[in-house]
């Protein structure tokens, strides 16, 4: 594994994973190789505002620390793909709690701010309650603006989330504006409210939305403290 050419010269875990994986734009390459290998521009699809040459510039360094490497797949037209390695696949617990934390204070979407497959499909991994799920079988499909459709299946506390339609889904829901389901399970709005106001449309009974709002809760984040209590 390559040292990093940038370091904070620290004999610290934090401080290795910072320099491996801590520069810009440098974790969302990671996020959105987390659900598959991916071509130069697919990734480049998914980060709209990244520079290309930034963006081969941390596939590089990434490449380097031994987090991601190239492949070529005979499958493909275009055969080159990046994907993490072994050491890369171990972040996807790491990015799933640090996307939660964030999520807990991500407010409404800015204009111009994108909403991508990968961040959707990985949204509700990052909320997802496995222990609420015990003993739960249900089927859902969710349409975003855009025509962004996602097919999300709970088995007895398993989650299975993939992009596309679901033929037999107990429930339908289709989102009319981008941040209403969040509000949903932050509970900033009742399943009732998102509904009767018009930023949800449903296929489907209430109560399976409020099984959704359970099944992936999302705590906001609390007041700042007045100060630090030393211990």
């Amino acid at each position: 594994m390559t040292a990093p050419t940038r370091t904070y010269g620290q004999f610290c875990g934090l401080a290795r994973a910072l320099e491996l994986v801590g520069e810009r734009w440098a974790l969302l390459i990671v996020r959105d190789l987390v659900l598959g290998a991916k071509r130069y521009t697919q990734l480049k699809a998914g980060l709209p505002r990244i520079p290309p040459s930034m963006l081969s510039a941390r596939l590089n360094e990434l490449e380097a620390s031994g987090v991601v490497r190239r492949r070529v797949r005979a499958d493909l037209d275009a055969g080159l793909v990046y994907e993490l390695t072994e050491y890369g696949s171990e972040l996807d617990r790491i990015l799933l709690d640090l996307g939660l934390w964030g999520a807990r204070s991500l407010g409404r979407p800015a204009s111009g701010d994108v909403f991508t497959l990968d961040a959707a499909i990985l949204s509700l991994y990052t909320t997802f309650q496995g222990e609420a799920a015990a003993g739960v079988r249900v089927a859902y499909e969710i349409q975003y603006p855009g025509k962004m459709v996602l097919r999300v299946v709970v088995d007895d506390g398993a989650l299975e989330v993939s992009e596309g339609r679901h033929a037999d889904a107990d429930l339908v829901i289709r989102c009319d504006q981008g941040s209403a389901l969040l509000d949903v399970i932050s509970g900033q709005a009742s399943p009732a409210e998102a509904v009767r106001s018009g930023r949800l449309s449903l296929e489907g009974d209430l109560d399976n939305l409020e099984l959704f709002a359970r099944l992936f809760q999302l705590k906001t984040a609390p007041e700042p403290a007045a100060g630090i209590a030393l211990h």
